[in-house]
């Protein structure tokens, strides 16, 4: 049984969001309780059970003949059989369409709400790819098609506390009212850009949770009342169980996550969320209950899992007891005999989503079956852990769409561009020379618009010099508040013609140490004209520089159609493994002929799919080659002197790195040989000078140089005189991650052994010691295997603040039909 009611949030409600007031709660706060494990809930308490999903993306069909869809479904339908539907309930998270496989997207993913409606689900929290195609399509359309409500608590009209979306449903399930309440990341504008979201404002997704909860518990059954309350947040935490992330680590990054585990009211019985594709199921705090605990959940993405949620309730309704858990998917091998048998039987267990299926199937391979041309090597997003989409890293694919977007808008008729850029999130699958349907290197229509699934416009902006480094700064993430997103850094795909050299360490806007564009210096006053997707050309991502440039044309070509037929006139394409953005550290803006010049230069390596490891580096000073020097898992040192003959004067220091062919430059200045001045002998003196020695620097050294996650390391720091009797900060970095304190000494000097963190990336990283305003570092480089180096030291004094990279996402919608009022009262 569902109840629903649309009301609109009151002034004064609003009006204590704003001001930041917490909610406290009379009856029903008391919804603590104990987490039985794999126990058996006690016969006496009344059962509920809640199956979620979330961000299923379209997964009706993966290019597998639909077995994604049917697995899901037999898992869906199993649990529910399991715990009985009438004690049951399904819901979403959000994100059910939107980003979705070809064949759910070339019918504008009505398929996947038709197959959500043959699955059962009753209720679901809007996700910001809801919003993909416009508030209107969401409130029309999709809304109609869906046999269920989206459930939005934070989301007004523009100007207005009016909610666009139902805040909550309630459905009865074995005796008792269950409110669901849905709530959006608030990062929705930036995530889908200003001609998605202009007509609606986003607010705080806990503060319209806890409202609409408050509104539920207040006693008035005017206003729509619930024995029990369930939050679904399109939002979560930056790392989950895989990643070997605790909910405390996660919490102690603050931000959105950190913000919804501790400040949820007390009257919320479970916790969903999502947005993030993380896979955890966490015994979270409930506030005013100390030592008392409720289930925290997300369910990866993609139907790999379905989350579960059993709580059993006393007489009284209150909570006492509750077991939280990820159901995962089964999968299927369709090669064997008996993976065929299994999706045989699928198909008649579950004939009527099968048949919604396999139409979609059917009427997406007349539309993708056309064929564009060939890859010679499989050209993808980056990888991690063996895993696709990590989008803090460069990839072959997010750089070869970037070009593309350059080349179609320089065809005859075109506006022109100068420079290609590519968001991350944009790039939804791989051209692979083995699809899994053949070997033959083949790319049909529908595996283009599989890459770039979500139908933006091309469009042109210009921007200065200036202004693209400033959007290069941005990768390193902020919000238009200064906070930190969940994804604290975005690489964006550049065009052939785009490099620059970085040093992840520096602080927040002073991390891009050059940029050039075709090998020569980018000129900071110079005008360029910049094509991306309307997305991102819209500031997207956070990429808000980008929209503050001038002269925005729309090209009218749409991304996935463009791409498609890039790729056909090219006819093959082969993976540039060309890295356009280096780390350097010590970078020098001089050389003197004559004299020694030195410093490093990592991250050399790409990490799709084929990348090769680099092997060699050669330096140039203008055209000529001033030394070869060996590179070691994407790292090599430079040490060269500057031979006479070169010109002094401006000019550039270039690397290129085999086999990759890796190059990047930056400027220099070549200064002439220092002029030898034969000694002068000075008369004695009977009294000898007074010379005031130099303050020595604060150093930093370590007994490791090269070293594997996980291990001990020793870090010592001297010349610390400032901070004697004080705790010194020691971090690592790229993202800052605080790996100890230590005692600083009477002599200045502070030692410890730290544990470099499991999860950390190979590749170059700074350890980074701070105490009494003074900062000093030293770089490692962080292996696959580990390694044993010399000692490393590095000074300097450093009063800039470090910069704090919090990273959490977004909160998830929420799935129950809750009595949710309508917008119209």
């Amino acid at each position: 049984m569902r109840q629903g009611v649309r009301r609109i949030a009151s002034a004064a409600a609003v009006a204590a969001l704003s001001t930041g007031t917490i909610f406290a709660f009379g009856a029903g706060t008391a919804n603590a309780a104990t987490n039985i494990g794999d126990g058996v809930l006690d016969p006496s308490l009344t059962e509920v059970n809640i199956l979620n999903f979330n961000d299923f993306h379209g997964r009706i069909d993966e290019n597998n003949g639909g077995a994604t869809g049917l697995a899901f479904a037999d898992n869906v339908k199993t649990s529910m059989a399991k715990y009985d539907p009438a004690k049951t309930l399904l819901l979403s998270d959000g994100d059910n369409i939107g980003a979705s496989p070809f064949t759910s997207m070339s019918d504008a993913d009505n398929p996947t709400l038709a197959y959500l409606n043959a699955l059962g689900v009753e209720a679901s929290a809007v996700g910001n790819h809801e919003f993909d195609k416009g508030v209107d399509d969401l409130t029309g359309r999709v809304s109609t098609a869906a046999a269920f409500p989206y459930l939005a608590a934070n989301v007004y009209a523009k100007g207005t506390t009016t909610p666009i979306l139902d805040e909550y449903v309630v459905i009865e399930k074995n005796g008792l009212k269950i409110g669901v309440i849905g709530a959006v990341t608030q990062e929705t504008p930036a995530l889908t850009g200003p001609n998605a979201t202009g007509t609606v404002d986003f607010v705080d997704p806990v503060d319209a949770v806890n409202r609409v909860a408050d509104q539920l518990t207040d006693g008035n059954e005017a206003n729509g009342e619930a024995d029990v309350l369930i939050a679904e947040y399109h939002e979560g935490a930056g790392a989950g169980t895989p990643e070997g992330a605790t909910i405390e680590q996660e919490v102690a990054h603050g931000g959105a996550f950190a913000k919804i585990v501790t400040q949820t009211s007390a009257a919320v019985s479970a916790i969903f969320t999502g947005h993030t594709h993380k896979e955890y199921a966490w015994d979270g705090p409930v506030p005013g209950e100390p030592g008392q605990t409720r289930p925290i959940l997300q369910a990866a993405s993609y139907a790999t899992f379905l989350g579960h949620v059993q709580l059993g309730f006393d007489a009284n309704k209150k909570l006492v007891q509750y077991k939280v858990e990820n159901l995962p998917t089964s999968t299927v091998d369709q090669s064997k005999p008996e993976g065929q048998q299994t999706m045989a039987d699928w198909k008649a267990k579950y004939p009527a989503i099968w048949q919604i299926i396999d139409a979609a199937i059917q009427k997406a391979a007349i539309i993708g079956k056309e064929h564009l041309g060939n890859v010679t090597a499989d050209i993808t997003t980056a990888y991690a852990a063996g895993k696709r989409d990590d989008r803090a890293s460069e990839s072959t694919l997010s750089n070869l769409i970037a070009q593309s977007m350059v080349d179609v808008l320089n065809d005859p008729g075109r506006s022109g561009a100068d420079i290609g850029l590519m968001n991350p999130g944009g790039v939804r699958a791989e051209l692979l020379f083995n699809d899994g349907a053949d070997n033959t290197g083949d790319i049909t229509y529908a595996e283009a618009a599989a890459v770039v699934p979500f139908a933006n416009t091309l469009q042109t902006i210009e921007l200065t010099g200036a202004q693209l480094k400033t959007v290069l700064e941005q990768q390193w993430q902020t919000n238009e508040d200064g906070t930190i997103p969940s994804r604290p850094y975005l690489q964006l795909g550049l065009s052939d013609n785009l490099t620059y050299t970085y040093d992840p360490a520096a602080t927040q806007g002073a991390h891009i140490t050059s940029v050039s564009l075709d090998g020569a210096p980018l000129d900071l006053t110079a005008t360029y004209t910049v094509v991306g997707s309307s997305f991102l050309i819209g500031g997207g991502d956070n990429f808000r520089e980008v929209a503050a440039g001038q002269n925005m044309k729309d090209s009218g070509l749409i991304d996935t159609e463009s791409f498609a037929t890039w790729i056909k006139d090219k006819g093959t394409l082969s993976p540039s493994f060309n890295r356009h953005a280096v780390v350097t550290n010590g970078q020098p803006d001089a050389v003197t002929i004559g004299e020694q010049t030195s410093f490093a230069a990592s991250g050399l390596d790409l990490t799709s799919l084929g990348s090769p490891s680099n092997t060699e580096l050669t330096a140039y000073v203008g055209d000529t080659a001033v030394g070869m020097f060996s590179v070691s898992e994407g790292a090599a040192t430079i040490a060269f002197t500057t031979p006479d003959g070169i010109a002094t004067g401006p000019a550039t220091l270039k690397l290129v790195a085999t086999p990759s062919n890796t190059t990047v430059t930056f400027p220099v200045t070549v200064n002439a040989a220092t002029p030898i001045t034969p000694p002068t002998t000075e008369p004695p003196t009977t009294q000898p000078p007074t010379t005031e020695p130099p303050a020595p620097q604060p150093t930093v050294t370590v007994d490791h140089a090269k070293i594997a996650p996980g291990s001990k390391i020793t870090v010592k720091a001297v010349n610390f005189s400032a901070a004697v009797g004080s705790m010194a900060q020691v971090e690592l970095h790229s993202d800052p991650v605080t790996i100890g304190q230590m005692s600083v000494g009477s002599g200045g000097s502070a030692t410890g052994v730290f544990t470099i963190p499991a999860a950390t990336t190979r590749g170059a990283h700074s350890i980074v010691v701070t105490a009494g305003g003074v900062t000093a570092s030293v770089q490692i480089t962080v292996t696959a295997s580990g390694g044993k180096g010399g000692t490393l030291a590095s000074t300097g004094a450093d009063v800039a603040p470090k910069l704090e990279v919090a990273a959490i996402m977004l909160v998830l919608g929420g799935g129950l039909t809750l009595a949710g009022r309508r917008r119209n009262g």
